[in-house]
Parts: structure tokens; sequence; C-alpha cells
């Protein structure tokens, strides 16, 4: 995690003596950020606690709703010895727990010409041969904080099932904690990316009502409301953006 800590002590703002002080009531536990102890309050997610600490997030934050993988951490519990994985903003905080972000997992990306690729098991072979080291060991889908059949999706892939992988690896966020604690060092989300171009590529129905929608929009069906929201001021769109109906 790089972060910026926050001016402490007496040169506390009014507004963070304020936070403080709205706390106080609150049952305060310890834990170990990258290191340091903290007291933070004991309902709070490890992203709350790490900012509740003075910590100032400039990366390894996003969404802040678990649809991003931006915040990756890795942490480790009193009296347990396996290092356990989470969101940072979706992992609540535990009394004595130790931990650090990894907002970023380093991973080789294949370069390809989609249109030179097949969908079938020769494209995971030339761009992801590393798929074949694969034990099944399952610490992948352990390891995953959107509960994903990782290793099934992976078993796919080396049978040459696009289809399957795509739809095993959808939600994926891309975090990279799969591929932190693989030992066969597999690149999970990077194959899973693969699949999906491929099926989108090869292997997708048709939609008549995409193809109509593309062209209205290229028609410039859309201009005017395109032309009123970019006049409107960031008020009046947040406004309009939580007056919507939603699902």
């Amino acid at each position: 995690m790089t972060s910026a800590m926050a001016k402490t002590g007496k040169n506390l703002s009014v507004s963070q003596a304020d936070e403080k002080g709205s706390v106080a009531k609150q049952r305060l536990i310890t834990v170990s950020i990258m290191g340091k102890p903290y007291e933070v309050p004991e309902d709070a997610t490890i992203m709350g606690a790490i900012e509740f600490a003075g910590h100032q997030i400039i990366r390894g934050a996003g969404c802040r709703e678990g649809y991003c993988g931006a915040c990756a951490t890795i942490y480790r519990l009193p009296g347990d010895y396996k290092i356990h994985t989470g969101l940072a903003c979706m992992t609540m905080v535990e009394e004595g727990m130790t931990l650090t972000q990894v907002p970023y997992v380093p991973a080789e990306k294949a370069i390809y010409d989609i249109e030179k690729l097949k969908p079938n098991v020769t494209a995971i072979q030339q761009m992801y041969p590393t798929v074949f080291r694969c034990v099944a060991c399952n610490t992948c889908t352990k390891s995953c904080p959107q509960g994903l059949q990782v290793m099934d999706y992976i078993q796919a892939a080396k049978r040459g099932d696009i289809a399957t992988v795509m739809d095993l690896s959808f939600d994926c966020v891309v975090c990279g904690l799969c591929m932190l604690r693989c030992p066969a060092e597999i690149t999970q989300p990077l194959v899973g990316i693969l699949a999906k171009r491929l099926y989108g590529r090869y292997l997708r129905k048709d939609s008549p009502e995409l193809a109509e929608r593309v062209k209205a929009v290229e028609d410039g069906a859309y201009n005017a409301e395109y032309a009123e929201l970019m006049s409107m001021s960031r008020k009046e769109l947040s406004d309009r953006y939580y007056a919507r109906d939603s699902e």
C-alpha cells in the first residue's frame, strides 16, 4: 500500500478530532498495519481501519464495495499460522490481526492478436502454458474473495473448454490474490480474460437488440441526451444519478 500519514496529535484538524470523538464510545481493538500496532473500531473494515489509523490511501482503493479488486489484502490472525486473503473494503478487522495491502500483484500479460487465435486449447498452450503446471491443489479457489471456482476454470482451460472458463471466471475482479498464492505460479485472472475475449470474438450468440442499439448510437439518436448531461453541474448529475430507477 502506498500511503501518506495524516497529521496526528496536536496537529489534528477539527474534522479529524470530531471523527475521533465520534468513535470514542466504540470498543477499540488492536491490529497491526504494515508492522505497526493501532487501535481501531472493532466494527471497521480493513480499509476503514487503515484510514482511521491515519493513512491516506493513495493506491489500493477504488469502488470500496468489492467490485474493482483494487484493495487486495493479506493478513494473519493470532495463533493461526496461515496467511489469509481478502478485499480490504469487505473484510472486517479482528483483534490481533496483522495485515498489509497488496494493491498490485505482478504478472506477465501475454500479447496476442485475437484474430490469429482460435477458441481452443491451442490458444491456452501458446499464451499461458503455465496453466498445465496446475496440480489441482485448490489454493486459488480458497484465496478468491469473490468465491469463484478458480481451480475449476483452470482445469477447463487445460481441456480447451473456453465457454466454461468464461462462465466461471466472469465475476473475477482481477485482484491477483489467487496468483499470489498459486504454487505453480499460474496467472489465473489473465487466463480468464483471454477466455472471455475468445468467447466474445468466436462463441457468443448474436444479439439483434444490441446491434439495433449500436446503430442508434451511431446514428445520433442519443446526442441530445449526451449534450444535456455534459452541460450539467456535478450536483445536478449527482441528483439525476440517485433519482434514477434501479434494480
